[in-house]
């Protein structure tokens, strides 16, 4: 019970993240409507938080506008009079057209206030990025200074043919600064090569072209790939931690030299021979103080007893690798900020490339609000992680909208410009043909991405 317990806990608090983060992330879009539309005398009928199907949670009328949090947390919307949108109001558009209401309006206003939620995301994700590296600067492995290469974590990299050890130097030839890009490279490549040096001698590791979908297959495609190699070391145990580590007697800054009587120099080599040992007993001797003690540990059915790991900057000081940090007043966190944002952008249209792409099966890793959740942190609110994901979010929200999709911001952009192209304006029928038409394909897209997290669709489960 204790363990259901604190798995709903961490439940909860991802919940919780998420609905806050989407509230953030949809208010602003929202407001980018709204505020463009009231720029251009456009009357504003709602401003909701999330959708109000039946009832709302909270409503309050001020002027024209009804503002309110409905009860069903999938989004928002503003309604604009005059607009053909998700609310259908095929009475009002029956009626002539007003000047305050969009219809009336020139098609470059319309397309401004069509484009301004997208606009708000993007700026936001911008002014996030900076405040980040304002208030925690960045902190970052340069490749070359992993003098003991990397700790395989994930089976299929074992599998593709990586070792413990191996020194990633480069993707398809392309050389790679800094060790946290390594994931993105490989995962990116879309097939091709990972160059490494292993025993002092170049060579070439294959990466199968579906290596996404064999990632999703094996439910590890949120999890790391690989580690730098690390020795042996303990972290700082919590008070209330109950590993098998800390019940064990395992202290902060022991050295684990010999398990049973395999020598031990990094932590990798632990976990290797732990696994073959799950649910037994195994004879750790460490090193404390200059002195040598014997410490028995059961293992876990998983062959583990999750010990705790130094901080980067500790294996910085014991020359595993080196952490450059940088800190960012005010005006250089602004340009820095604008590149992380257009950088988190070109990545999710590398990944979206991916997914259309059957071959990769990067389809298989389409997710909902489940897989959304997962992202936060379930141990505890940790603010810098919390602002990470809200700004990569305010940037997919961007990029999705965009879309040519019929009920979406980009189906509305796109007839727009159509319109100021050949100077003929989609008649209103027409647009409400369309408008059913994107919200069934939405529909489907959102019950496929759901249906993927929980039922595993895109994995043919």
């Amino acid at each position: 019970m204790e363990l259901l317990a604190i798995n709903w806990s961490s439940v909860g608090l991802k919940v919780a993240q998420l609905i806050l983060s989407l509230s953030i992330l949809v208010i602003l879009h929202e407001f980018g409507h709204y505020i463009t539309a009231r720029w251009f005398k456009c009357r504003v009928e709602k401003f909701y938080l999330f959708f109000d199907p039946w009832f709302s949670l909270v409503k309050k009328k001020i002027g024209d506008t009804v503002y309110g949090i409905g009860w069903l947390p999938l989004g928002g919307y503003v309604k604009i009079s005059g607009m053909i949108d998700e609310s259908m109001d095929k009475e009002t558009m029956k009626l002539p057209p007003q000047p305050w209401e969009f219809r009336s309006k020139p098609a470059w206003q319309r397309l401004i206030i069509m484009m301004g939620g997208v606009t708000v995301n993007v700026i936001l994700a911008f002014i996030i990025y900076a405040g980040i590296l304002m208030v925690w600067g960045e902190d970052r492995i340069p490749n070359r200074s992993v003098k003991n290469g990397v700790w395989v974590t994930d089976s299929l990299m074992y599998e593709i043919g990586l070792r413990d050890g191996d020194k990633i130097m480069a993707v398809n030839n392309d050389s790679i600064a800094y060790f946290e890009e390594i994931p993105k490279k490989i995962l990116f490549s879309g097939g091709g090569h990972i160059n490494i040096v292993r025993n002092g001698k170049d060579t070439d590791i294959v990466i199968p072209r579906s290596l996404i979908g064999q990632l999703v297959e094996k439910k590890k495609s949120r999890g790391r790939l690989f580690m730098p190699r690390i020795p042996a070391i303990m972290g700082q145990f919590d008070k209330d931690d109950t590993s098998r580590a800390k019940k064990a007697g395992l202290q902060f800054m022991d050295k684990i030299v010999k398990v049973d009587s395999l020598p031990i120099q990094f932590l990798d080599q632990a976990a290797a021979y732990f696994n073959t040992k799950r649910n037994q007993q195994v004879m750790l001797t460490v090193e404390r103080k200059g002195s040598e003690i014997q410490l028995p540990v059961q293992l876990n059915e998983e062959g583990k007893m999750n010990p705790t790991l130094l901080g980067n900057k500790q294996y910085d000081s014991l020359g595993m690798f080196d952490i450059v940090h940088t800190d960012y007043g005010f005006f250089e966190a602004f340009p820095a900020g604008f590149n992380l944002a257009i950088t988190s952008l070109k990545d999710y249209i590398d990944q979206f490339k991916l997914i259309l792409s059957p071959s990769t099966g990067a389809y298989k890793g389409v997710g909902g609000f489940k897989a959304m959740g997962s992202v936060f942190s379930g141990s505890e609110w940790d603010w810098q992680h919390f602002w990470s994901i809200t700004a990569f979010f305010s940037i997919v929200l961007a990029f999705m909208n965009l879309l040519p999709i019929p009920a979406l911001d980009g189906g509305h952009v796109l007839f727009t410009l159509i319109e100021m192209i050949t100077g003929r304006k989609p008649s209103e029928k027409f647009l409400e043909y369309a408008q059913i038409t994107g919200m069934v394909i939405l529909v489907a897209l959102m019950l496929y991405a759901n249906g993927n997290d929980w039922f595993g669709w895109g994995r043919g489960k």
